[in-house]
């Protein structure tokens, strides 16, 4: 697949252009020329176990616009922050020898995975079951101390800080959820009611991989913001293509359907088009709106440019910016990116090592909102794009 052509400047070109513009300064490139949006991805899970009441607590007080809970359902019917129904990877479940018996395998979206599920748990269960960091380069010295936050104690958390912050949950797997009996989006659709977010101007956004979560909710009469999510499995770092392998190439209830297509159709016009009839915005992976491309040696194999004995994102330099977000904005569409980190095994060349480097350039793209494990940094990068801005 070969993603549209660029159009759009480099970072420095648009500053300098900015910069002699005239005295008044030049509007944003966002859809609405509003400041991107900066949601805290799992909460500040940079520094905290992801989605435990804790780190919620920390992406608030680090001024985050937003914070999302990827929702999994107990066994009781309780939806949960978790990014994934298996319990395994981001808890210490496999300490709680009184759970041993409850390990098994399940097909999740065609993928076979062994490990404690969510809904073989009730939510007293969950409650005792602590959160583990899940990237080996972040601290660790928290694990198994802060406990899984519900849907519910995360949205009692935005009330309580009197802060104009954004709901951002995501259907978790909603067709795995549905075939094991515990589907998520009306037990969503009646927790943000009893919240009062039920309208199109409610402080939520919806958001889900699989068309058919969001379609529904739509079908229920829901008018709240809805994402449609776009992902890929990997870059090839030899042509800065994107990779669609399985269970990340489509959306799993396209697989089900018999679709063929893969999430690239949602890119081009005609897919543009036909998620703006039930969806007000893409959540596309960073890499379809920049990409990133390595050296390749004499002998063909990709070179460890950094000499640190991997080859990763660090050893690659970023290619031209696609169309996408220009293309988005004219069929209607905000774009919110996902996931910007800070560490430097994450960030190309180009930026030196300066996650900020990363974020002024997709903000002078005209990027509507980001998800992000590190919104403290994404919000100084902001502030200083906008100071350059001179806005």
């Amino acid at each position: 697949m070969t993603l549209n052509q660029p159009t759009l400047l480099p970072l420095a070109a648009m500053l300098t252009l900015a910069a002699c513009g005239g005295d008044a300064p030049p509007p944003l490139n966002t859809l609405d020329s509003r400041p991107p949006l900066i949601a805290a991805h799992r909460g500040a899970s940079g520094y905290l176990p992801e989605q435990t009441v804790e780190a919620y607590a920390m992406a608030i007080a680090q001024g985050a616009d937003a914070i999302e809970p990827d929702l999994v359902s107990t066994k009781d019917g309780v939806l949960i922050a978790r990014h994934d129904p298996n319990l395994t990877y981001s808890t210490d479940v496999a300490m709680h020898p009184e759970f041993a018996a409850r390990k098994r395998t399940l097909d999740v979206d065609g993928e076979l995975q062994e490990g404690w599920f969510a809904g073989d748990f009730t939510l007293a269960e969950i409650k005792t079951l602590g959160g583990i960091a899940t990237d080996a380069e972040r601290p660790q010295q928290f694990n198994g101390r802060y406990k899984i936050a519900t849907l519910q104690e995360v949205i009692d958390l935005i009330k309580k800080s009197g802060k104009p912050i954004a709901l951002y949950p995501e259907t978790k797997n909603p067709s795995f959820h549905r075939r094991h009996g515990l589907p998520l989006e009306d037990k969503l659709l009646a927790t943000l009611d009893a919240a009062g977010w039920s309208t199109r101007s409610a402080p939520v956004y919806v958001q889900s991989f699989e068309p058919g979560s969001l379609k529904y909710m739509r079908s229920k009469g829901s008018t709240l913001k809805m994402i449609q999510l776009i992902d890929a499995y990997d870059v090839d770092l030899k042509t800065g293509a994107l990779v669609y392998e399985a269970p990340y190439d489509r959306p799993f209830d396209w697989k089900l359907a018999g679709d063929s297509r893969t999430f690239a159709a949602m890119i081009t016009p005609a897919g543009l088009a036909e998620i703006k009839t039930y969806a007000d915005g893409i959540g596309p992976w960073k890499r379809y709106i920049v990409s990133l491309k390595g050296t390749v040696g004499a002998d063909g194999k990709l070179a460890d440019v950094n000499g640190d004995g991997k080859i990763n994102e660090a050893d690659a330099s970023t290619t031209a910016p696609t169309r996408l977000i220009e293309d988005a904005h004219r069929a209607g569409l905000m774009v919110h990116a996902y996931t910007f980190r800070n560490e430097k095994r994450r960030l190309a060349l180009d930026y030196k090592g300066d996650p900020k480097a990363e974020y002024k350039q997709f903000y002078a793209l005209g990027l509507d909102g980001l998800f992000t494990d590190f919104a403290d940094t994404a919000l100084a990068a902001r502030s200083e794009f906008m100071r350059e801005r001179g806005l």
